[in-house]
């Protein structure tokens, strides 16, 4: 790999990270004039938080918000023609700007929504396939971190699948696991609450912490 390819591909590493880093849960709720969503619920930024901040219209808009910061990162590694596996690279660090931002003192969400944004780019297909199962176990169990666990699981199998059996860069497939693992890892403590069965569910109406 020349000199200048690696300056790019650390460039637009760099720049995922730095774009998922973008607080837009607490940007929303400061428009809104809401609360910090980090004040309620897991203390994260995330849509979950932003919809017990201010209710499920700024938590949809923030979610989208999130989500952009992934499609943006891998689009932008497309743009100037970077490999499969940069594309990769900087979608997960994306993902990893969204949950330890460098603007928020290193919080931030738990990465679900940039992960699906760079789904989206990646394998439409599959990115739109698991929005049903993600509100199925949310509306079935007022639960966002076991709907999210859920879809992470489902969406991984997916693109594993998609890589197997299209065209795809098997590139890609690093990115359904890698995706995967960070999303788990930033759930960690959630895991922990859904196996004491302490988790959090969500109260719809605004301003709950429950």
């Amino acid at each position: 790999m020349e000199p200048g390819t690696i300056i790019v591909a650390l460039g637009l590493v760099v720049a995922g990270y730095l774009i998922g880093g973008i607080p837009f849960g607490i940007v929303v709720a400061r428009v809104a004039g809401g609360p910090d969503p980090r004040s309620l619920g897991s203390g994260r930024t995330g849509g979950a938080n932003v919809l017990r901040a201010i209710g499920p219209r700024a938590a949809l808009l923030a979610g989208l918000l999130d989500a952009g910061k992934g499609s943006v990162s891998v689009l932008l590694a497309i743009a100037v023609g970077a490999a499969p596996v940069v594309q990769v690279v900087a979608a997960l660090a994306a993902i990893v700007g969204h949950s330890r931002s460098p603007y928020i003192g290193f919080q931030g969400g738990r990465g679900v929504a940039p992960a699906w944004g760079a789904l989206l780019v990646i394998q439409p297909l599959v990115a739109l396939l698991v929005i049903p199962v993600f509100a199925g176990v949310l509306l079935l169990t007022r639960i966002s971190s076991l709907a999210s666990l859920a879809t992470s699981v489902v969406a991984a199998l997916g693109l594993v699948a998609a890589v197997l059996l299209l065209p795809m860069n098997v590139a890609f497939g690093g990115y359904a696991l890698g995706a995967l693992a960070a999303i788990w890892l930033f759930h960690a403590d959630n895991i922990q609450r859904l196996l004491s069965g302490q988790e959090r569910r969500i109260d719809w109406r605004p301003g709950s912490e429950r």
